[in-house]
């Protein structure tokens, strides 16, 4: 490790300690979390910090043992929903290197990167190298337009009415809705590259190329675990290639624009409900979806774990088919930024979407 390295660190934990002895700080619950080295302890554990659950754990995958690992999202929270807090910065601030999706998924990092003021800060973008999709907001608005809707004119609908069972208390709120526009919007690009298993594998290249760039001596460790998970993640995609080559060129429906790596990857094609992390479908996009539902035969509609299933429920009901879920691994339980997580969910939405399609 480089000695201003070394230095910064131990500058920082001889700072902290002088606050907390003169009172000028107040610890919670939150804080102490984020903050887990002793005061006066000296390390030189190379510490990562990662934004959101699929990069830990593939972060996780190639690191094993050799260096901490902090994520700064807690699990159960949505990138989209999220608000960076001051422990943030302290830990980019103490960290050697932050590893993101990249593809301006985390919109909140340039700021936290920029407050830490940590100069000796590595940055690794996952994302580095891989073709990506252009963002699908673009082509859900010319579908729309083509139907004779635009997406920026729900506080316009005429006959709000028609579809009295679908809308939910929600759909009369239409300022709240306003108010969420251009948020969760993605940038030109679908960043959603880490559910492609071939695109993780190139993912999980970049982290291993970024940590021995920034730590030589570790070289054979990392190249070693990488290794070990991209041949799992091999066996993942050609698991989910036989398991879906009956239904392809087939259309399944999700609620949000995020499976459109995945659906390339396997010659499915991906259909949605709202075009960004909404809560609030329109009469029109509700038409849609069981206009396509009836053409392509679909036996299920695939929520998010949590965020979704009634949004589908009233339409999964008049159609008499199912709500099942298609994960999109950006939240999970407090074990799930362990590697072998992301490998479970995967053959869990593989398996999810076979059933939708089956008749």
């Amino acid at each position: 490790m480089q000695a201003t390295q070394l230095f910064r660190r131990l500058t920082f934990i001889a700072v902290a300690t002088v606050a907390i002895a003169s009172g000028s700080c107040t610890s919670s619950p939150e804080t102490t979390e984020n903050t887990e080295a002793t005061p006066g302890e000296t390390t030189e554990e190379l510490q990562v910090v990662t934004t959101f659950l699929p990069i830990t754990q593939f972060t996780n995958a190639v690191v094993g043992d050799r260096a901490e690992v902090t994520q700064l999202l807690p699990a159960n929270v949505n990138p989209h929903d999220y608000q960076a807090k001051p422990t943030d910065v302290q830990a980019i601030a103490k960290a050697d290197i932050l590893v993101q999706n990249g593809l301006e998924f985390e919109l909140f990092i340039e700021d936290l990167i920029k407050n830490a003021e940590n100069k000796d800060l590595a940055i690794i973008d996952s994302s580095e190298g891989i073709e990506p999709l252009a963002s699908g907001d673009k082509e859900h608005d010319e579908h729309d337009e083509h139907e004779g809707h635009e997406h920026d004119e729900h506080d316009e609908h005429e006959g709000h009415d028609e579809h009295e069972g679908h809308e939910h208390d929600e759909h009369d709120e239409h300022d709240e809705h306003e108010g969420h526009k251009g948020h969760h919007h993605h940038g030109e690009f679908d960043p959603h590259i880490w559910l492609d298993p071939k695109r993780a594998i190139a993912q999980v290249e970049n982290i291993r190329d970024g940590l021995i760039a920034v730590d030589p001596e570790g070289k054979e460790e990392y190249t070693s675990n990488a290794a070990a998970f991209i041949k799992q993640l091999q066996a993942l995609d050609t698991e989910i290639t036989e398991q879906l080559k009956p239904y392809s060129g087939q259309v399944f429906i999700s609620f949000h624009d995020f499976a459109r790596y995945f659906a390339e990857s396997y010659n499915l094609k991906p259909e949605f409900l709202v075009d960004i992390p909404e809560e609030n479908p329109s009469p029109k996009d509700v038409r849609r979806i069981i206009e396509t539902v009836e053409t392509e035969n679909l036996n299920a509609l695939l929520a998010e774990p949590k965020t979704s299933k009634n949004a589908f429920d009233s339409i999964a009901k008049d159609l008499q088919i199912e709500v099942s879920i298609f994960d999109p691994l950006e939240t999970g339980d407090i074990n799930a930024t362990e590697p072998e997580f992301y490998l479970k969910i995967m053959r869990k939405n593989a398996d999810n979407l076979a059933e939708a399609f089956s008749n």
